[in-house]
């Protein structure tokens, strides 16, 4: 059994593994909760991979599943003590809220991430001039250390797109995106050009849908499809709501959003068409 990825993607491979072996043994979610003496709802954020489990409690059900000494055993254990340890973000734990924790956690460990943005520039996309601008409209009550706090954790995230292990990064924007001017026509200009420029990485393409297009399929919310290099790890449909995030991790309702991110990219101008675009937009602000 795999134990490569960060925190998030070993505490969702170990809960995984966990469901499979209570379903193989026959042993409902009413016996764990009294084995572990906890709620119905605390053993399905488990099994989804949502809180880290305590290595005792891992042990307790894999004494309840019938696993015995071994080397899945030892694999299992292993996993639940790595999938403890806290990840690169910790450090910015007192301003990012427990729903994100587990996103971030995610975005760091996917081979491939496909974005499709209706209303703002992806955050990995971001300019810290534009982010000041959004983070300040989303929570006006914050001070200004918070906000540049959640700041230079954009940055940081972003800085993985230049890394060795970065992901592939596949965005489709609204053109509304481009012509909703964030902090005045200076910093939109600054962040239209940047994202140009980002488009020159090798594992970046970013495509526009213009208004032209009429209705498509992304109109509704905004949403990201997360891949990764393990088989074990299935891809993750995340969408960010304003009081926190859904994560889609069944097949049949991933498949339905890849579905639709194919539609978008047909839609979509061509990845030199859309950077010129982008740029053409860019001149018009003065």
């Amino acid at each position: 059994m795999a134990t490569s990825g960060g925190p998030t993607v070993r505490r969702r491979r170990l809960g995984a593994e966990l469901r499979r072996l209570r379903e193989a043994a026959g042993v409902s979610v009413e016996d764990v909760c009294q084995v572990l003496r906890c709620s119905v709802s605390k053993v399905s954020r488990m099994e989804n991979g949502r809180v880290p489990l305590r290595t005792r409690d891992v042990t307790d059900l894999l004494g309840l599943y019938g696993v015995a000494d071994g080397e899945r055993r030892d694999a299992l254990m292993a996993l639940a003590r790595e999938s403890r340890r806290h990840g690169w973000w910790h450090s910015y734990h007192d301003v990012v809220p427990t729903w994100f924790e587990i996103y971030i956690g995610l975005e760091g460990d996917a081979a491939s991430i496909q974005v499709y943005e209706s209303q703002l520039v992806h955050g990995l996309l971001q300019t810290s001039d534009y982010a000041r601008h959004v983070i300040r409209a989303d929570a006006a009550d914050i001070g200004d250390e918070e906000i540049e706090r959640k700041i230079a954790l954009r940055m940081d995230r972003q800085r993985r797109l230049t890394t060795p292990d970065h992901p592939r990064l596949w965005v489709i924007l609204d053109e509304a995106v481009l012509r909703r001017e964030i902090g005045g026509p200076a910093v939109m200009r600054a962040q239209l050009e940047f994202v140009a420029k980002q488009s020159e990485l090798p594992n970046v393409t970013i495509q526009v849908i213009p208004f032209s297009v009429g209705a498509h399929a992304g109109l509704g919310s905004a949403f990201s499809i997360l891949g990764f290099p393990n088989s074990e790890d299935h891809e993750v449909v995340y969408i960010e709501e304003a009081a926190g995030s859904l994560y889609i991790e069944r097949a049949t309702d991933v498949r339905r959003y890849k579905l639709k991110m194919d539609h978008l990219l047909a839609a979509a101008l061509r990845p030199e068409e859309s950077v010129r675009m982008i740029l053409s937009v860019a001149k018009e602000l003065r």
